[in-house]
């Protein structure tokens, strides 16, 4: 048995048509299918609802959606904002830049470039509230991942045991975090 790749990822959204405007706007992506049914086909619940698809490319789906019937959609109070994100993959820091200065001209409020060596990172946040980052490879990111993959288990075991963070791979957010 194998897993071949992520079908479609779904999120709940405040506005479906607010949410298909942003994110072909702000991050250029297609809105690729809309279902709406008055019933949850997998549990014939009666609920309305509107689930989008849109096109995070290299066949990746972003989908959401909007529930009127359910109290207003708020967010896990006891896990921090930055941890629960959707993150996309740009060529490069180009791209980055250019989605950065597209962003903050429509009006987005951006944090960062952050340097996670590997890859770097910008972040904000979606209409529903929802954390998305912009990523892209730095050029020495093979043989960094290289490095990484040799003590990720070593990494996991002392984890589990100690739950502090493991040392093997602190050179990691070295320059980011001596700012």
């Amino acid at each position: 048995m194998q897993i071949e790749q992520i079908h479609h990822v779904a999120y709940r959204c405040k506005d479906a048509k607010q949410t298909v405007d942003w994110y072909t706007k702000m991050l250029n992506m297609d809105f690729v299918l809309a279902i709406a049914e008055d019933k949850v086909p997998s549990t014939h619940e009666p609920d309305p609802y509107m689930h989008l698809f849109l096109d995070a490319g290299n066949g990746n789906v972003l989908a959401f959606f909007e529930l009127p019937t359910k109290p207003e959609m708020g967010r896990d109070e006891n896990t921090p904002p930055w941890v629960q994100h959707i993150a996309f993959k740009v060529k490069d820091r180009d791209m980055l830049l250019k989605y950065k200065d597209h962003l903050e001209a429509n009006g987005v409020e951006v944090l960062g470039f952050t340097d996670h060596s590997i890859f770097h990172s910008i972040y904000f946040f979606d209409p529903s509230g929802h954390r998305i980052e912009l990523a892209c490879p730095d050029p020495e990111e093979e043989a960094m991942l290289e490095k990484l993959d040799a003590v990720k288990w070593d990494m996991l075991e002392e984890w589990s045991r100690t739950k502090k963070a493991p040392k093997h791979a602190d050179w990691l957010h070295a320059k980011e975090l001596s700012k």
